[in-house]
């Protein structure tokens, strides 16, 4: 039974994300990548199933590929020296003030 209502988090997590964020195709990039991931997870944890662990990898990286962007869509980074900066459309670097 709880396979079944995580399974269900993660389908309402899908249908609802792309809607809200406007740009799917990072959401499914980072469930892919997350998704992988918790699937070797699963593998290595003892106690956690291979498709446990790509479940929950897939749902955490579906949302951090949503939350990943601003509300003007900017992809937001950090330099070395933990200093938060875009990429503007000429390619500079704009940094937070």
């Amino acid at each position: 039974m709880k396979q079944l209502s995580l399974g269900m988090a993660v389908v309402a997590l899908f249908v609802s994300q792309p809607v809200l964020a406007g740009d799917g195709k990072d959401i499914v990039k980072g469930a892919a990548i997350g998704g992988a991931g918790g699937a070797v997870a699963g593998a290595i944890i003892p106690g956690l199933g291979v498709g446990q662990g790509a479940l929950i990898g897939g749902a955490g990286g579906a949302v951090v590929g949503a939350l990943d962007k601003d509300k003007k869509h900017r992809r937001w980074y950090r330099d070395r020296d933990g200093n938060r900066y875009y990429v503007n459309k000429r390619g500079h670097r704009v940094y937070r003030d």
